[in-house]
């Protein structure tokens, strides 16, 4: 399968006002495509619009909540109508909730699936028929959290395992009727994005992003390799890969390390809560802005090797080094 170089592509994508969304639609306009992004918040997508065209590159923006497929189906329509059609469709909208799961209400359980995993499978049952006559990439954007387990994040976890399944299931049903569409999944690591100023926070403690904590950019180039390159799936930072490697190979001490970790790194318990209460999710406060305020890692050995040339040998080698690390730290203990 061949998709098209970025500069001839128009490139929808979902979450693209702030964060990992955002940072992608800014480096797909920065090298030539034509980028539309959507997202719940009129104003906020306006914000982040406008300095992408300042520099003279091409954003489009279109209103639409991903948890409403006739919001999804007309927003497609509309670019459709507006640019001929697309190329890649970028399905990154999320949010996130701290909260333990026998606390967490079933009502802010379903909103959370509503927009993770139900988002998800509006957005690309409603692309694929444009992709499928057409060509092109479907990309989504999951996480590391569905190959480990993640307390505190427990129905965050939980709807990204969905969609893991999803992705992966309608992958293997497209490749038996020999449509024209790569489906590609991306697992960032934990990253710095407005991700914890919008959560929903049930915990009696500021919300963190538990380290090794990666840039944004660093997803977004991933997200772009997707669309040019025909990608499984890629997970964003080695620190990331490290875990889900413990997760799979030491299922036993994984459980005992996360447990401890997240509950020390999820949360700090020496600082006031933010967005706790009945406030809920947040729709708005982090348009415009694609990094949070946590320090970062702007590079990651793991994912420059899966994304450049000869970039699978030296993940697998760098894999294989990982899981050698984990192995004798196990011996060791």
């Amino acid at each position: 399968m061949k998709l098209k170089p970025l500069d001839h592509q128009t490139i929808v994508i979902t979450g693209g006002s702030s964060g990992i969304g955002l940072a992608a639609a800014r480096l797909a306009a920065e090298r030539g495509a034509n980028v539309v992004i959507f997202a719940r918040n009129e104003q906020g997508l306006e914000a982040a619009a406008a300095p992408i065209r300042a520099q003279g590159w091409r954003c489009d923006t279109i209103v639409a909540d991903v948890g409403s497929r006739e919001d999804v189906a007309a927003a497609i329509e509309e670019v459709i109508a507006r640019h001929g059609g697309f190329d890649t469709f970028v399905s990154n909208a999320g949010v996130g909730a701290y909260a333990l799961l026998e606390e967490i209400s079933d009502a802010d359980h379903r909103q959370l699936f509503q927009t993770n995993y139900w988002g998800t499978v509006h957005c690309a049952t409603e692309a694929l028929p444009h992709l499928k006559a057409n060509g092109g990439a479907l990309i989504v954007t999951g996480s590391i959290a569905s190959d480990m387990p993640s307390p505190v994040l427990s129905a965050y976890a939980a709807s990204k395992h969905a969609v893991k399944g999803f992705v992966d299931s309608l992958r293997l049903e497209l490749m038996h009727e020999k449509a024209p569409v790569s489906v590609s999944l991306i697992q960032p690591s934990g990253i710095n994005t407005p991700f914890v100023d919008k959560a929903l926070n049930r915990m009696e403690a500021r919300a963190m992003i538990p380290p090794p904590i990666y840039s944004p950019d660093l997803v977004a180039e991933a997200i772009l390799h997707a669309a040019a390159h025909p990608t499984r799936d890629l997970i964003v930072g080695g620190g990331g890969r490290a875990m889900t490697l413990l997760a799979r190979t030491f299922p036993h001490l994984a459980d005992r390390a996360f447990q401890y970790a997240f509950f020390s790194t999820a949360i700090d318990p020496d600082q006031p809560a933010q967005n706790s209460g009945t406030r809920g999710f947040r729709t708005g406060g982090g348009e415009g802005r694609v990094y949070g305020p946590l320090p970062m890692r702007r590079t990651s050995l793991y994912t420059f090797a899966r994304i450049n040339p000869f970039g699978a040998l030296a993940a697998a080698l760098l894999a294989a080094g990982a899981a050698g690390a984990v192995r004798a730290a196990f011996r060791r203990r």
